[in-house]
């Protein structure tokens, strides 16, 4: 994938939309603000795909702007952690990947208004790019209530739960519809997910070493026995295929934890302010 995007960004790089966060967050701010003078206004810009095939096309991108609430304090919530949350991933990725993230997202989108035969709005997006923060960040801290600190990565796991009981009880329409719509997500970080699965499974058989070292067994971090290769927690290369594997022992890791140097390296990066 990295490949490819490298490939398009120096050939259409160029279009890119730099700030498209701004944007979006700036048309949400002008759709709440005229709803208190047109109260039909949020639903005359949902995504319905027979009002766009009966001439409403604006629908294929005024449903970018709906912000879902009346609620003062929950639309300033909404407005400024999406402006948060873009900005981030522009910083990590580059104004082009962001561009083509949401434009696939946004594909994704329509296709399951269509599937689903209903309206809809832009929650499926915004859950795909706070999915795409939480995978880039898990241990970024949010602030609950102002008081409770709780790490993206357990909200987003709560919130994949949530979509994925939507699916179960909701209509084949509806669990085709939620494919489609995060469809850009699996895209991005399909292969990064499958690399975790296949490092945690290939690494349990360290694990026990590791259990070893922390009851103060005569366990070599740096001679495993025969036939027992180390692997990366992370991605799950073993010194086999030429990894440089290192013992973690921070109190991050609460127990010793096994890391190639790539991934020893982004796992010592100081942890990101929390957000209030």
């Amino acid at each position: 994938m990295e490949i490819l995007l490298s490939r398009l960004e120096r050939r259409f790089g160029r279009f890119a939309i730099p700030n498209l966060t701004m944007f979006v967050v700036g048309g949400m701010t002008l759709t709440f603000l005229l709803g208190f003078m047109r109260p039909g206004l949020q639903q005359a810009m949902a995504l319905d795909m027979a009002a766009v095939r009966a001439g409403q096309v604006w629908r294929l991108v005024s449903y970018l702007f709906l912000v879902g609430t009346d609620n003062l304090l929950f639309v300033f919530f909404k407005l400024s952690f999406t402006w948060f949350i873009g900005r981030t991933l522009e910083a990590e990725w580059g104004a082009f990947k962001l561009n083509v993230y949401y434009l696939v997202g946004m594909i994704g989108t329509t296709l399951a208004a269509t599937l689903a035969g209903e309206a809809v709005g832009n929650s499926y997006l915004n859950a795909t790019l706070f999915f795409a923060f939480a995978t880039l960040y898990p241990d970024y801290q949010i602030s609950i209530f102002l008081i409770i600190p709780v790490r993206v990565k357990w909200i987003a796991l709560l919130s994949a739960l949530a979509l994925l009981v939507s699916g179960v009880l909701g209509s084949w329409g509806d669990r085709a519809g939620l494919v489609a719509a995060t469809s850009n997500y699996f895209l991005f970080f399909g292969g990064t997910l499958v690399d975790t699965v296949r490092g945690r499974i290939r690494a349990r058989g360290s694990r026990q070493k590791l259990d070893d070292m922390t009851r103060g067994r005569s366990v070599s971090a740096t001679a495993p026995e025969k036939g027992v290769e180390r692997a990366c927690t992370s991605c799950g290369k073993t010194e086999g295929e030429g990894a440089d594997i290192r013992v973690c022992s921070c109190e991050k890791c609460g127990i010793p934890t096994l890391f190639c140097l790539e991934h020893a390296r982004e796992h010592q990066k100081p942890p990101a302010e929390s957000i209030n």
